[in-house]
This record gives C-alpha cells, sequence and structure tokens, in this order.
C-alpha cells in the first residue's frame, strides 16, 4: 500500500495534476481550428496599383525656356549744363547741438589681454565670446555693476546669468589684484 502520510508525496500529485492541466491548455486547444476574419477596406474592391502614364513620362516638355540675360545698355554722357551761382542769402545759421562726446577709456586698462580662463565657470565658449563683446581683461570684468551684468547678461544667450550665478566679478577683483591666495580662499585651487 501507498503510505499517503509522507508529506512529500502529496506535493508530488499536486505538481502532477498543475502539469497535466498545463499540458491539456497547451496541446487540447491546438486542435480546435481559430476563426480569423477579415475587414476589407477600400483597396480591397479590385482596384489594382496605379498605372503610370508612359506618354506623359516620354512627351517633350511643353516649352523649352531659356534664360533671359539682360545686359545694361550704355548710355551717352550728359552734356554739362552752365549753372549761374544762385543768390547768397546771409541768414544767420541755426544752432545744432553738439554730438555728445565719446564715452572715456578707463585709464587702467592694459593693452594685453589676460587668461579668462581663470574664472571658474568662464568655459571656452564663454572665453571665445567675451572678447567679441570688448572684454578681454580682469579690470574690466571687476569695474562691472549690476547694470553692466544685467546687459551683458542679454549678449550671452545661453549663457545668461553666468557672471552673477559664479561671482566673476568678486573672482575678477582677486585675480586683477594679483591676489592669488586670497582667490584661492574664497574660490578654490586656480
Amino acid at each position: 500500500m501507498i503510505d499517503l502520510s509522507n508529506p512529500n508525496l502529496i506535493w508530488f500529485a499536486l505538481a502532477l495534476v498543475a502539469g497535466l492541466m498545463l499540458v491539456w491548455f497547451l496541446f487540447g486547444r491546438a486542435g480546435t481550428p481559430r476563426e480569423r476574419s477579415h475587414k476589407p477596406d477600400v483597396l480591397d474592391e479590385g482596384v489594382g496599383p496605379a498605372q503610370r502614364n508612359q506618354a506623359l513620362i516620354d512627351a517633350p516638355p511643353a516649352a523649352k525656356i531659356e534664360p533671359v540675360v539682360i545686359t545694361p545698355e550704355p548710355q551717352p554722357e550728359p552734356e554739362p549744363v552752365a549753372v549761374a551761382p544762385a543768390p547768397v542769402e546771409t541768414a544767420p545759421a541755426p544752432v545744432e547741438a553738439a554730438p555728445p562726446p565719446p564715452a572715456p577709456e578707463p585709464a587702467s586698462a592694459p593693452t594685453t589681454a589676460d587668461d579668462l580662463s581663470r574664472i571658474k565657470g568662464l568655459g571656452p565658449k564663454l572665453q571665445k565670446l567675451l572678447p567679441e563683446l570688448g572684454i578681454t581683461t580682469f579690470a574690466q570684468i571687476a569695474a562691472l555693476t549690476e547694470a553692466d551684468l544685467a546687459e551683458l547678461d542679454t549678449k550671452l544667450g545661453a549663457f545668461a546669468g553666468r557672471p552673477a550665478k559664479d561671482n566673476w566679478v568678486e573672482q575678477a577683483k582677486f585675480l586683477a589684484a594679483g591676489d592669488t591666495a586670497g582667490f584661492e580662499a574664497q574660490f578654490g585651487k586656480v
């Protein structure tokens, strides 16, 4: 006799029943044909592929248009005409406003450009853009006011806001003064 008190035998029986049900599900249902349906559309009504109009393809162009080149015709030179001098009136000339004097350049601006890459947050694209905007030295960046920074932001495009965010003015003040120790204490290694 089979001893049914063994717990492993019960698990084996359950696994065997589950396996038989799986085999029936996979193979037993495969014999029943499934009905496939087809929904017709407009092109199924006997319309074949579009025919090529070979007559239009082989026909010569309707009109051949040649480019028109317009050359200017030489004009005869006008004959000089003697003009009598107009009488001169002695009316007082109106006083015009004098144009504003040009902005003076800062006297402390050196003639050589500084290495702007030493400023933290000023990458290679900005190093190319700033000289185009006329900024080449630390002293120029250190002298920027809030209004100057706002105007500079409008010209920086995708980099707008970087001068204020990365404290360019404070960094440039240390670098313009040559205070590398103060710069490194506040902003890190150069």
